[in-house]
């Protein structure tokens, strides 16, 4: 980048304006460079492409809910919370029908998916419009947000949301967005008699955040869960605060 001319207006000492053309006065002065700032880039997470169906459905529910609770700040969106709710209504019956049907329960499952989730996308593309970069105004609605950003911060120490049963010996694990991490590591333990905590164990690195799958757990054992993030400057953030759950 070229630098900026100094431009001069001020006087001599008999308080006459300073000319270019002033005896001794040499004009060869620049504005000192200053140092660029990179601007944040908020957008819209959404990675609905190859999202398990439960997570879908998930991701619907958390956005019913931040557009009913934040309608101020989202008044117009293009897809209202009603005909959402009852798309996402729609597809958790289909889902039910499917896993006792055939070809056809699955194409309507399909159909009603494609459904929502077109649904979704616009929702998303209003909200990072009408958000203005805010990072707060955006997960307000109940999507996930990326941030793009050069300059490389601490993480934030993850909060897990909730943890929820899956399949046999297997949890769910969903925690809060942190901005700048790259991925999020989950590990967990037994719970023996008087709390005795058994060694910890790693349960997997994951891009996402809702629905975390940790596998191999022995149903009817409480196991403490906790989970922390990574990427930012500090290659680490703390773990969260531990959980507790049974497998079933």
């Amino acid at each position: 980048m070229a630098p900026t001319p100094l431009v001069w207006n001020g006087k001599d000492a008999q308080g006459q304006p300073l000319r270019w053309d002033t005896p001794g006065l040499t004009w060869n002065g620049n504005v000192p460079e200053t140092e660029r700032k990179h601007m944040q880039n908020i957008r819209v997470l959404l990675g609905l492409v190859r999202a398990k169906d439960h997570t879908v459905e998930e991701i619907a529910g958390a956005v019913i809910k931040g557009l009913t609770d934040s309608a101020a700040a989202y008044p117009t969106p293009p897809v209202t919370v009603t005909a959402l709710r009852a798309a996402l209504t729609g597809f958790t019956t289909a889902i039910a029908a499917q896993q006792q049907g055939g070809t056809p329960e699955t194409i309507d499952k399909n159909n009603k998916r494609d459904t929502l989730v077109g649904m979704l996308r616009l929702l998303a593309a209003y909200v990072q419009m009408t958000c203005n970069q805010d990072l707060a105004t955006l997960v307000s609605s109940g999507f996930e947000a990326v941030i793009n950003n050069h300059a490389q911060t601490q993480l934030a120490k993850p909060a897990i949301l909730h943890v929820e049963n899956g399949n046999s010996g297997q949890l769910l694990v969903t925690v809060g967005a942190v901005a700048h991490a790259k991925t999020l590591e989950v590990r967990y333990a037994t719970v023996g008699a008087a709390n005795a905590l058994g060694p910890w164990q790693s349960g997997g690195s994951f891009t996402y955040s809702r629905s975390m799958t940790v596998n191999g757990l022995t149903p009817g054992t409480t196991y403490k869960v906790q989970v922390r993030a990574i990427g930012g400057s500090t290659g680490y953030s703390d773990w969260s605060d531990p959980v507790d759950h049974m497998s079933l």
